[in-house]
């Protein structure tokens, strides 16, 4: 039996999620990244294919060094922030395959805290 890996299994969730949720001028798709080390958000119109506002915790280091959740947090405000230059209120959260917890979770609380709607 050969098992899947961790990345492969992600992969198969984000094109379940993916088939469900569309990204549209009016209501543009947020989606969520995380790797090891960093987390991006960027929130896209996927009728015309391009990226809107994009944030990552690459922009908001501190020479200190931050847990990854409170650069999670950071990048959540930083995007709404973004996202309320751009006149975008409302958007449909793609959680990219992750689970619905810890960094991707603080960062979507964020995100709401600072006027983005779900």
């Amino acid at each position: 039996m050969n098992k899947n890996s961790k990345k492969e299994q992600r992969k198969k969730r984000h094109r379940r999620v993916r088939a469900k949720i569309h990204g549209t001028k009016d209501k543009p798709r947020l989606c969520v990244f995380k790797s090891n080390k960093h987390i991006y958000a960027q929130i896209i119109n996927d009728d015309k294919g391009f990226t809107l506002v994009f944030a990552s915790d690459l922009e908001v280091k501190d020479s200190k060094k931050d847990e990854k959740i409170n650069l999670a947090q950071k990048v959540g405000e930083l995007i709404a922030n973004r996202a309320k230059d751009e006149k975008i209120t409302k958007v449909v959260f793609d959680r990219g395959g992750f689970k619905y917890h810890g960094r991707v979770k603080s960062l979507a609380d964020e995100a709401k805290k600072h006027g983005l709607e779900f």
